[in-house]
């Protein structure tokens, strides 16, 4: 079983070590929350889910994990670009959370549009990440 917190700091290395991702972001641009003196564009996680989806009961093994790309760029090309970026490297990657355990992550939703009230574009991906324990776990 993966908490949250475990899978999200594992989700943040994946994507720090990206130099692609890194470039597009200016360097300091995966944060873990918005905050007025940071600069644009960057991401920030938002609402983590943890849930069953026979039952909807809590469950660790199944979450959905929501980022936000912010970007005050002329058009909503940067937020594509810095999304589809996100996609490539999360989307189907498959790596060891715990000591026993394999999760898989997949792509549920992604939207990109202009928020007037801000004036600046903003990105939303849902990604499904499915923990499950490997055979030496049971």
């Amino acid at each position: 079983m993966t908490a949250p917190g475990d899978l999200l700091q594992a989700l943040f290395m994946r994507l720090k070590s990206d130099a692609s991702l890194t470039a597009l972001l200016g360097g300091a641009g995966l944060r873990e929350q918005a905050a007025d003196s940071a600069a644009f564009p960057y991401v920030t996680y938002g609402r983590t889910s943890a849930f069953d989806l026979d039952t909807g009961a809590d469950n660790d093994d199944d979450q959905l994990i929501t980022l936000h790309v912010w970007s005050k760029a002329q058009g909503e090309a940067e937020t594509r670009l810095i999304m589809d970026s996100i996609r490539a490297r999360l989307d189907g990657a498959a790596f060891a959370t715990g000591s026993r355990d394999q999760t898989r992550l997949s792509l549920e939703f992604a939207e990109a549009r202009y928020d007037e009230d801000l004036a600046l574009y903003h990105g939303v991906l849902r990604i499904r990440a499915l923990t499950e324990q490997s055979d030496e776990a049971t």
